[in-house]
């Protein structure tokens, strides 16, 4: 019995050991190289170089593309305070609704007038029956007159239109005849109609240690979906319905996720005088290659809209402005934009600063 006794205690303690050195290991494990996932691979710039502060935007701007990040009044208010905080006039909802909800919300941002435009979604339901359009159009009619200033976001990654709810238009794209009596119709109530299409291109690529973008294109892959139209197809399918609705306003959200080749962004912006492309939710992308995105943007100053699209607190848009604004080189933000490339700041000059940041959405927008 007294062996049992004692026993029992150094079993535990041996047991206790092991454990403690089996957590040894794995701790040690993730700081070597060979061990380290790339999940949780945070660089830190070692650079003893410039780092700007950037606490206000250099003219006051608009974000041209956001969401419903705040639901009650007390987080709507405090969204406007952080706007007051960081220098943003106004903000565009898009919160891709129509009927009750739409107007749910839109009655809780127009409490604070001057500072929100809210947008709405278009109304699928029936879009694969006959006589589809007609009350689509009457709903898109009655949010405009409920203050709806724009429609969208819309979204297609390539398997039909399905950034709507309730109903998701599945196999029905926005080149398709069945919208345009939607899409005319915008263009008569001077609706302008924000569009993402695809993704970028390393969400399609293949998912190795080859693709530089996987950090981010593992979480929102394509390349393993059967039967999607390709993000070369998506933007071909941009191009026919931006052709065909000339007194129309489009926006393709994201640069068109044309960010690996912008110059054929801007073939598609020569061609359509009534294509804009916002530049959400894709710093990382623009802010990796900066010399020629740089070039870019100012070429196309008139065409370019600033925009956000990654929630509404104050340091993310600190962020943007840093990128767009400062000349600071090599310098990360993972955990914001979900890639591990260091990143430059692209220094625009402050004629096309103004426009991206205000003065084009103004002129969209017919104020």
């Amino acid at each position: 019995m007294k062996r049992l006794i004692w026993s029992a205690p150094a079993s535990l303690l041996y047991s206790g050991i092991i454990l403690i050195s089996i957590l040894v290991q794995v701790l040690a494990a993730q700081t070597l190289p060979d061990k380290l996932l790339l999940r949780d691979y945070r660089p830190e710039s070692l650079y003893n170089i410039p780092k700007t502060d950037v606490q206000k935007a250099k003219y006051r701007a608009i974000d041209a593309h956001s969401h419903v990040y705040a639901e009650t009044r007390e987080e709507i208010a405090e969204w406007v305070r952080t706007m007051d905080e960081v220098g943003l006039e106004k903000v565009i909802v898009m919160t891709m609704a129509t009927g009750a909800r739409f107007d749910s919300i839109y009655a809780e941002y127009a409490q604070y007038p001057g500072r929100f435009e809210v947008w709405c979604g278009f109304d699928y339901a029936g879009y694969d029956e006959p006589g589809f359009g007609p009350s689509a159009v009457a709903e898109l009619e009655r949010c405009a007159k409920v203050g709806a200033t724009g429609v969208g976001e819309l979204g297609d990654k390539g398997k039909g239109l399905y950034y709507s709810k309730p109903v998701k238009a599945w196999g029905m794209h926005i080149d398709d005849p069945r919208m345009d009596p939607l899409l005319e119709k915008c263009g008569e109530l001077g609706l302008p109609i924000n569009i993402h299409v695809g993704e970028p291109l390393w969400f399609y690529a293949p998912m190795d240690s080859t693709n530089d973008g996987l950090m981010s294109a593992f979480d929102w892959r394509l390349d393993n979906q059967k039967d999607i139209v390709d993000l070369a197809g998506m933007v071909d399918i941009l191009d026919r319905a931006v052709q065909r609705h000339p007194n129309t306003t489009f926006i393709a959200c994201h640069l068109a996720n044309l960010n690996h080749d912008l110059a054929r962004l801007g073939e598609l912006l020569d061609e359509h005088p009534n294509l804009y492309a916002d530049i959400s939710a894709r710093y990382a992308e623009a802010a990796t290659i900066p010399r020629f995105a740089q070039a870019f943007m100012e070429k196309y100053q008139d065409r370019l809209l600033y925009g956000t699209d990654l929630g509404n607190a104050p340091e993310m848009y600190r962020m943007t402005f840093r990128i767009l604004e400062s000349n600071d080189e090599h310098f990360y933000e993972v955990d914001e934009l979900q890639y591990h490339w260091p990143l430059y700041g692209l220094n625009l000059d402050q004629r096309a600063l103004k426009k991206i940041y205000r003065t084009n959405i103004l002129k969209i927008l017919n104020k």
